[in-house]
């Protein structure tokens, strides 16, 4: 089952870039036609800017990734039981030692981040770090090291650059609108007429609106299912599912972070840091943690 979720993985990271790129188009013909008069040069500089994300993350996605989230890197000596812990985890994954950073928040989280197992990373808050007992700590640890051995990081990773770079057009296109950007379009087409010209207007306006939901939508598709079997995994290498359990409990009562996520970069988390309301939660990447806790407890 292991393999085959890491050669699933794979695909998924092929067919989640042709998608991405799609919305990244889309949103650039809008956004190009409303500014620019121009739906080709539209498309150029939205899919200009996507490769430009992708490639960064590819290449600098834990730096990247860590910055976004105020996360700082630390070594054996500052931290040693959290350091040993998540070198152990990555012993018993057989995957090279990720680098280890914390955010310092409150609250109880952690993440995993990086293209491949090779530059990969872990990071946990200074909460989940207070809070938690080496047995739960394991168990979340396991969570993370898992996600970085079935190559979900990969996605995730990808996922949050492109993400990125759709709500970055999209805010632009809106600014834009909100500021006259589009008065000149709009003039023309009310004094043109033509049907495929209102039409183009109507389409524009719904793309540079509905983007980030449609990103966020894909990122949803990317299936929730990989925080079911990083759980699982998290038990088969910690051999102790009441540590993941008690985790997962802690982790539902922890509050929202203290400094704010970005939706792109809160996909990464085990629990959801900004504690959506339960309609918002339709629209998370994560499955709700009392599913998760009632599957570990039926293993």
């Amino acid at each position: 089952m292991l393999f085959d979720q890491i050669a699933s993985n794979k695909r998924k990271t092929i067919i989640l870039l042709v998608v991405f790129f799609l919305l990244l188009a889309a949103i650039g013909a809008a956004v190009g036609y409303l500014w620019l008069d121009n739906l080709t040069g539209g498309v150029i500089i939205a899919l200009i800017i996507g490769f430009i994300y992708a490639f960064s993350m590819i290449f600098q996605s834990t730096n990247v990734v860590m910055a976004m989230n105020n996360a700082r890197e630390v070594t054996a000596e500052e931290m040693p039981d959290y350091y040993h812990i998540v070198e152990d985890m990555a012993m018993v994954a057989q995957i090279p030692m990720p680098r280890v950073y914390v955010v310092d928040d409150p609250s109880l989280n952690a993440f995993a981040t990086g293209s491949s197992p090779k530059n990969a990373a872990v990071a946990a808050t200074t909460g989940l770090l207070t809070l938690m007992n080496r047995e739960e700590l394991e168990g979340v640890i396991g969570h993370e090291v898992s996600h970085i051995r079935n190559y979900d990081i990969r996605i995730s990773t990808i996922a949050v650059a492109l993400a990125s770079a759709v709500t970055l057009i999209s805010s632009i296109g809106g600014r834009m609108m909100w500021f006259g950007g589009g008065r000149n379009r709009r003039s023309n087409d009310s004094e043109g007429g033509g049907y495929v010209q209102i039409i183009l207007l109507i389409f524009s306006i719904l793309a540079i609106v509905l983007a980030p939901l449609a990103a966020s939508l894909v990122q949803l598709a990317i299936s929730r299912q990989r925080e079911y079997l990083a759980d699982a995994s998290s038990v088969e290498l910690t051999r102790n599912p009441q540590g993941m359990i008690r985790a997962l409990r802690k982790l539902e009562q922890s509050q929202p972070m203290a400094h704010p996520v970005d939706d792109a970069s809160a996909a990464l988390y085990i629990n959801d840091p900004q504690k959506k309301s339960s309609l918002q939660h339709l629209f998370y990447t994560h499955p709700p943690l009392a599913d998760r806790i009632k599957r570990l407890e039926q293993m």
